[in-house]
Order: structure tokens, then sequence, then C-alpha cells
């Protein structure tokens, strides 16, 4: 079998009855650079958004009035709905068709940009978020769907490799862009292209999808588990909404509720989808999947990864802008070096010698755990950014994504085109948990130490505490990517 097919056309599917289906062939298509290109700007604008809208709180209070709880939920619900809705639009989009649901989730988030853009007032501002992140979540897990199913070999690892570069290039860019746009205050119109652009990106995806995106139709006999769809979206809900808005609120009672109750909701998850396993049902994350070889440990490493990347991201930008007095814009400037390193590595770690690709992923976090809190120490004094750090969070971002990008295909290595799916919800909803997490916990061990504004060198106290908190993540995920290598000597054997 060639790389990727040179035809468009249908692909199989997996069986109707749950069983493992018979591998099907890369779906063929007439231009894969192009279609890579078009998935990954989908994606990046799904990633973008996550933090696009930062920048644009000041002027958002000022022109729609709004409190700061209100502007929590501007920022937070299109998180909310992302993170909540991943899992069930993978599912859709096995049984509906990957392609049409990338199209839909387009559609639906290129129409909710608009309407946060044209917003009159923060409760409207807030409902168009919220619809935001759900087109966010129907798009996204089709885009490792199409790939999964559309490139094969050494096609495949390149693709993850962009797919990388673009998450870590897309947490970096929204400071910059929404610092651009907010500065420039195009037409008088303040904080509204903020969400304004994604316009005329999204509709020139829109016409180039129906031309571009392969036929890969979904299984309408494949059962829908509606009772696994409801309970993991609670869970995930009463897990996610205290997280996000928690440290804002001043950790109130509720927050420490929902927490435990989403603990009880996960475990009835595992309870309702294996009673539809044993009825021979169809789950909503498939026995097999789980199973796969190397998939949770490689999955428990990227979501460390993805917690301590998202932290350090956040921490970083509170502490330029309320610690050093940063701009926006010079704020995400100076975030931009780990970003590429990042993202470069994430491209072409593959190119380093065979025998190291193994311990990659082991020694790249291992090392990340020791370099955290060095640059911690040289942030610690609260000076200005200086060539040391920049140099240094370039070295780290090339070591995250020399241990990311190779988890990133191990953990789909062993997954069958047919539960790609299945497969991609698990590692994208990691992702979009981690980042989640990450900022959260690391953000409140931050703002913990410090009450902003603050003097620099305060600030940079703090920073030294969260950057031992991010080293301390990275050693746990340097303990999952060594199981994952394990187990994938294993699968081999």
């Amino acid at each position: 079998m060639t790389d990727l097919q040179s035809r468009r056309g249908p692909v199989g599917t997996a069986s109707p009855t749950g069983a493992p289906a018979a591998r099907p062939a890369a779906a063929p298509v007439a231009r894969p650079g192009l279609l890579l290109a078009l998935v990954l700007s989908g994606q990046f604008m799904a990633v973008l958004d996550t933090a696009i809208v930062n920048v644009a709180v000041p002027t958002i209070r000022t022109d729609l009035h709004a409190s700061g709880a209100a502007l929590q939920f501007v920022v937070a619900g299109y998180t909310i709905a992302y993170a909540v809705l991943l899992i069930t639009g993978a599912r859709l989009g096995a049984r509906y068709g990957y392609s049409r649901l990338f199209q839909s989730g387009l559609a639906a988030f290129t129409a909710a940009s608009l309407a946060c853009g044209l917003a009159p007032a923060t409760g409207w501002l807030i409902a168009f978020r919220l619809l935001q992140g759900a087109g966010a979540a129907l798009m996204v897990p089709q885009v490792m769907s199409i790939v999964q199913r559309t490139f094969t070999g050494q096609a495949r690892i390149r693709a993850l490799g962009l797919y990388s570069a673009v998450l870590a290039g897309g947490i970096a860019a929204g400071q910059v862009v929404g610092g651009v746009l907010v500065n420039a205050d195009l037409f008088g119109a303040g904080w509204r292209p903020v969400f304004l652009v994604n316009l005329p990106i999204g509709l020139v995806l829109l016409a180039a999808g129906g031309r571009l995106l392969p036929d890969l139709p979904g299984d309408r006999e494949r059962g829908f588990d509606l009772p696994g769809l409801l309970v993991l979206g609670a869970a995930l809900g009463l897990l996610v909404v205290p997280l996000v808005l928690g440290h804002e609120l001043g950790w109130p009672a509720w927050g420490w509720v929902l927490l435990g109750a989403s603990a009880v909701m996960f475990a009835l998850f595992a309870v309702v989808e294996r009673r539809i396993a044993r009825r021979g049902g169809q789950p909503l994350i498939n026995g097999r999947v789980l199973g796969a070889t190397a998939l949770l440990p490689a999955v428990g490493a990227v979501f460390m990864i993805m917690l301590a990347f998202a932290g350090f991201m956040f921490s970083f930008a509170l502490h330029q802008q309320s610690g050093l007095g940063h701009s926006a814009l010079r704020a995400g400037l100076c975030s931009a070096p780990i970003a590429i390193g990042f993202g470069v590595a994430s491209l072409y770690w593959q190119r380093l010698p065979g025998r190291l690709h193994r311990v990659l992923p082991p020694l790249g976090t291992g090392l990340l755990a020791v370099g955290y809190p060095l640059l911690g120490l040289l942030l610690r004094d609260g000076s200005d950014i200086g060539a040391a750090p920049l140099l240094l969070t370039a070295v780290l971002g090339l070591l995250a994504g020399c241990a990311y990008a190779p988890l990133f295909a191990r953990a789909l290595a062993g997954v069958a085109p047919a539960d790609a799916a299945d497969a991609s919800g698990v590692v994208v909803t990691a992702v979009q948990l981690g980042q989640v997490v990450g900022v959260a916990v690391l953000g409140s061990v931050f703002l913990g130490a410090v009450d902003l504004p603050a003097a620099a060198r305060d600030s940079g106290h703090a920073m030294l505490i969260t950057a031992a908190a991010i080293g301390g993540a990275f050693a746990l995920a340097a303990g999952f990517a060594a199981r994952a290598g394990a187990a994938g000597r294993r699968g081999r054997g």
C-alpha cells in the first residue's frame, strides 16, 4: 500500500455489530497536501479561539459593561462546551460521516463567530461563545479521523507532526493575533474583530471542503450510546466548570461539590459502558480502543504534557503583563520561541536517528522536569525577559515537541482505522482537558503565590514556584511515557 492513495472515493466502515472490522484502505484523495491544509486550518481556528479572546477582555468589559463573572463565562464558555462535547462529536462523525461532520462543525463555528462579533450584550456573547465551542467540538475530532483514514505510513506520521505543530502554534498565536487586532482597532470595532476574523477564513474553508474532503461515509447502523453520552457529558461538565471558574470565584463550596460529583459520574459512566458491552450493545468508547497497545499510558503522558504546556503559557503571560508590564502583543511574541520550538520538533523529530525514536518521550519529558525549574530560577528576580530565558524556552519547546509528537503517534499506532473516531475522541479530549486542568491548577499555583498586579520581583517569585510545579508535572509525564514505551514493545513482541 502506498502512503496515500491518489483517487477520491468511499472507504469501508466498521462492522455494525461492533466486531473488529477488516482494516480499510486509506481513503483516496486527489490533493492530499491541500486536504491536510484544509483540516488543519480548521483545527488551528479552534485552538486559536481558546486564547484569542483573553486580550480583548478589558475592551469587552468597557463596551458591554460586563461584570467580572460574566467576563469569565465569555472566556470559559467556549472551553467548557468544547471539552464537554468532544467525545459526542467523535461519535457523531463515525455515525454520519467524518467529512460531513467536519463541514457541519465548521459552518456552526463560523456562524457563531459572526454572531459573537455582532453580539449586542454580554448575555448574547456568552450564548454565542457556547455555540462556538459546540461547533469546534463537532469539527475537531473529525480532523484526526480524516488523517487516520486518509494517510498511512510515513505520510500519517508527518500529518500527526503537523497536527502537533498546529496545536502548539494556535495556543501561542492566540495572544499575538488578539493583541494585533485589539491594538489595531479596525474600523473602530474594538474587540469584535477577534471573532470576526474567523468569518472569511471559515467561508474559504467551507468552499474548499466541498471540493477537497474525501467521501468518508458513516455507519448509520452503528448504535448511538445515548446513556453513555449523557453520563460522560455530565461528568465532564461537572469537572470542567469548577476548574475553569474556581479561582476567579474564590473556589466556592459548590465548586468542590461539583468536582466530587464528577468523580461519581465518571464511575457511573464506567458502569454504564460495561453494562452496554455485556448486553451486546455498542458503548460510547469501544473496549478495543482502550485495549489498544500503549494507548492509555501514551494518552496519560500527552495529558500531562499539555497540562504543563498550557499552564506555563497562561502563567508566563500573566507574569509578563501584570508583573513586568508587557503589552499583550509583546507577551505573545515572547511566548513565540517555545511554541516555535514545539512546532519544529513536532514536524522533524522523525529525522533524528531511528534508534532515538523510542527513547524520545521519556528522555524529553525527563529533561523538561529539570529544565522548567531552571527557567524559574532565571525568572525569579523579576528582571526583563532577556536572551537567556528566551533561548531556554525555545529549547524547552523543542524537547516538548520531541516528546509529544512521538507519543501522539504511539497512542494511535495500534488503533484500527475502523476505531479512529473513538480513539481520536479520547486523545483530543485528553489534550483539551489537559489544557483546561493546566490553566486551572497551575494558574492557581501562580495566582496563589502573588496578588496581581504585582511588583516584578514578586511575580518572578511566583513564576519560580509555578515552574517547580511544572517540573513535577513533567516528571509524571516521563513515568507515563516510559510505560507507553514498554507497552509498545510488549505489543510488538
